[in-house]
């Protein structure tokens, strides 16, 4: 499998366009989505200020040393919360781990919620002062575009536009904060394994360093570049499955950087929007037809299906 050249296959959508022609933007967003499993979004509300301080408050974190960050790992739980360090993450079916460290942020929830025992709370690194206010305020401004991003999800699969909004009120979604360390000569690792994300979408920040990859239905490997600022968003497998496979959830991995860049850290921000656990993820009825039998018969509610994941991937 080779990588293209080709920079413009994944076609580049404005979420401004929601608001004025609702329609248009969701075939152009799920026509994307179809396709490639990815598309590119500018226009996305969330502002520079907020993405460039959540960024700046990553930095600081990671530039810690090892010692003190390690006091925010917690082993056995799957990396929800806090940090996972160096080393830890191997792409699904992959031998060699992944060559990043990475800080998950969890939804805040209030005293006694319902799902208080499976959204563990979140853990704050007391050495960075502005890191919880930052972090939260990007958290939030990403969950609100996501919900535009639903919305016309929700219209590309001839649904009610609102079919999301309850499946991921309270939802287990995470923010990960990711650190690419300087690398040296070429080993059996790359940055990130191919690997196709579990959850339901996928809103990525910093993708404008070159790396990212798709694995396109024809076997070829194309770069997914966005413009700074711009957002990387992709179909997760939640939503794949929901869909039965309507909607793709393309394996995509991060390529060592040229020689050049080698001494250079890559940062990036996922949001991993998931739905609330209790979800039941049952195929729905208009995925369905002659044409294209029940892929996934069998029900599983999104927080079975987020645990048998991490299993795969060895983080539990």
């Amino acid at each position: 499998m080779a990588t293209t050249p080709d920079r413009s296959a994944v076609p580049t959508v404005s979420l401004a366009q929601e608001a004025q022609d609702p329609e248009g933007f969701a075939q152009a967003l799920g026509g994307s989505f179809e396709r490639y499993g990815f598309a590119i979004v500018a226009d996305h509300g969330v502002s520079q200020d907020v993405i460039a301080n959540a960024e700046a408050q990553a930095k600081a974190f990671f530039a810690l040393p090892e010692e003190v960050k390690r006091h925010y790992h917690q082993p056995g739980t799957g990396g929800a919360r806090g940090l996972t360090p160096f080393g830890i993450e191997t792409a699904k079916g992959a031998t060699a781990h992944d060559l990043k460290e990475f800080y998950h942020i969890g939804r805040e929830l209030p005293e006694g919620h319902r799902f208080a025992e499976v959204m563990a709370p979140n853990i704050w690194p007391e050495e960075v002062r502005e890191f919880r206010a930052a972090e939260l305020a990007l958290y939030d401004a990403l969950d609100a575009a996501a919900a535009k991003l639903l919305r016309a999800v929700a219209r590309y699969l001839k649904l009610s536009p609102d079919f999301f909004d309850d499946t991921v009120a309270d939802g287990n979604s995470v923010l990960r904060l990711l650190h690419y360390p300087p690398m040296g000569a070429d080993g059996p690792s790359i940055r990130a394994g191919a690997h196709e994300d579990i959850n339901t979408i996928t809103l990525l920040l910093g993708a404008e360093e070159a790396g990212l990859e798709l694995l396109d239905r024809d076997g070829n490997w194309l770069p997914v570049q966005p413009k700074a600022g711009e957002l990387a968003i992709n179909v997760g497998d939640m939503l794949q499955r929901l869909t039965n496979n309507v909607l793709r959830s393309t394996t995509h991995r991060v390529m060592n950087p040229a020689p050049e860049r080698r001494g250079h850290a890559r940062y990036s921000m996922p949001f991993f929007l998931h739905f609330r656990p209790d979800y039941l993820i049952e195929t729905l009825p208009g995925c369905v037809g002659p044409d294209r039998p029940n892929l996934y018969p069998d029900p599983i509610t999104a927080h079975d299906y987020l645990m048998q994941r991490l299993r795969e991937i060895k983080l539990i």
